[in-house]
């Protein structure tokens, strides 16, 4: 393996590494800060609590995970043909504010904490078992290629936020997970079920820049799986 020659110039707290050597490719993606700042990147790697980015010019940018905010595919999603005038007022929209609603679709042992926590923040115990199959599928363990931790995949900077000191204790980040929803459903309205599960993946700037479902393919695709999990007969 040839030697690995680096630079780091420090830029804005991060790092800019100038690199001899080829990283495994990653996909294209947007990185959200804390800040509110957003650096598009051809590709990313986690290391440890960092995440390195690969600019297009070449270089390189490096972040404490602490400081991300989101990490989102940089795909966007064809827009669809204009729908044809309806001719039939629409039917009423469900509310996520429904703390007696329907029952988790979920694991025995993960019952009780989807209830408690939908009682305490106002929410459909149903929808937050929808987004927990949808981000981590019940695994109180796992962590997603972006760095999200346990089962309502939290981000770093997320979690801390919400006073989530241990994101792979179900109890706390369940809990955590749904204050985000609560917090979401105040911001956009409890009925705009659309765009809280839009900003629960890509940000609440995200939906707020783009008004409305931001067209990244991962946050359209993730809306209408976590609203097919929500739906009434699954």
């Amino acid at each position: 393996m040839p030697s690995l020659k680096r630079r780091l110039l420090s830029r804005n707290g991060a790092f800019l590494l100038a690199a001899t050597w080829l990283a495994a490719p990653a996909p294209a993606a947007l990185v959200i800060l804390e800040d509110g700042r957003t650096v598009k990147a051809v590709g990313f790697e986690l290391r440890d609590d960092r995440v390195v980015l690969s600019l297009p010019d070449g270089g390189r940018l490096a972040f404490d995970l602490e400081r991300v905010d989101r990490i989102v595919d940089d795909e966007i999603e064809p827009a669809p043909p204009p729908e044809a005038p309806a001719t039939a007022a629409p039917p009423p929209r469900r509310s996520v504010r429904m703390a007696n609603g329907g029952q988790p679709a979920a694991p025995p042992a993960f019952r009780p904490l989807i209830l408690a926590a939908a009682k305490e923040h106002h929410l459909d115990p149903a929808l937050i078992s929808a987004v927990i199959r949808a981000e981590s599928a019940f695994s109180p363990r796992a962590v997603s290629p972006k760095g999200a931790r346990g089962l309502m995949q939290l981000m770093p900077a997320t979690a801390r936020r919400l006073g989530v000191r241990q994101p792979f204790d179900p109890v706390e980040n369940v809990r955590g997970g749904a204050a985000y929803l609560s917090e979401l459903a105040s911001r956009f309205g409890e009925t705009e079920v659309e765009l809280i599960l839009a900003a629960y993946n890509a940000g609440e700037r995200a939906v707020e820049l783009y008004q409305g479902i931001p067209p990244f393919r991962e946050t359209r695709d993730y809306v209408r799986r976590v609203s097919a999990y929500w739906s009434p007969d699954r």
